[in-house]
């Protein structure tokens, strides 16, 4: 299965939906040790990004390096490397307090590592490769390490199962399942941390017994990365996983 615009595209209205469904949550993990605003931030971020992409499925989508309302999605043969870091971008002007910059950056970074129009499309593989990258510019820019209670321990454990899973022979929707599987476990295990980062770690040992928010919202990119690949796979029974 090659990661193709479609899929993409797919991937982040399923993230879009998981937070219109999970915000509420989201806000209440994060009122107990952080600023509240984690779910109505990235419910804000991933609207912006529909939007985007509407303007992107619309047949009058300008290709130009500006539209009627700011600058231009990108266009539908930009490959999905365009369309993630657009969405990237998205977040970071949309998304207030820390949740937008990381995200911003982790889906820039993804879109960045993805090959170009032109190029043999990327493979589970190389998709592997594209998240290591967004873990990698979360890592640097949040400065934080597994243990530290953010959505690295998420991300981390999630990117671990996804390779383990391609080395094993894995397709791409088992190994978005696996990292899927390794997310969830990762924010659970972030309840009996002490947050050493973020406005968390304020609170010392009293953080400890919460999840961290941004953890739990990594999970929820995962599995809506496995869900896209699964729908997928459904829908193309003979391609090629």
């Amino acid at each position: 299965m090659d990661v193709d615009t479609r899929l993409a595209e797919d991937w982040v209205r399923a993230i879009a939906a998981a937070v219109e469904r999970e915000h509420e949550r989201l806000t209440e993990l994060d009122s107990a040790i952080g600023d509240g605003d984690h779910g109505s931030n990235l419910r804000r971020g991933f609207t912006a990004v529909l939007a985007v992409l509407a303007v992107l499925d619309s047949p009058d989508s300008p290709s130009g390096p500006s539209g009627p309302s700011g600058p231009a999605a990108p266009a539908p043969d930009g490959g999905p490397g365009a369309l993630l870091t657009r969405t990237g971008s998205t977040l970071i002007s949309k998304v207030g307090g820390a949740s937008g910059p990381l995200y911003g950056k982790a889906f820039r970074a993804i879109g960045a590592a993805l090959p170009p129009p032109g190029q043999p499309p990327a493979d589970a593989a190389g998709l592997g490769e594209a998240l290591a990258a967004g873990l990698r510019a979360v890592r640097d820019l949040g400065r934080a390490a597994p243990g530290d209670k953010t959505l690295v321990d998420a991300w981390t454990p999630a990117l671990d199962a996804y390779r383990e899973a391609v080395a094993a022979g894995a397709g791409l929707p088992e190994a978005a399942a696996a990292a899927a599987g390794g997310a969830e476990r990762g924010a659970l295990d972030t309840v009996p941390l002490e947050a050493r980062k973020g406005r968390a770690s304020y609170l010392g040992p009293r953080s400890v017994g919460h999840q961290d928010p941004g953890a739990r919202s990594t999970a929820l990119l995962f599995h809506a990365l496995a869900e896209t690949t699964a729908a997928r796979a459904a829908e193309h029974p003979g391609e090629p996983a």
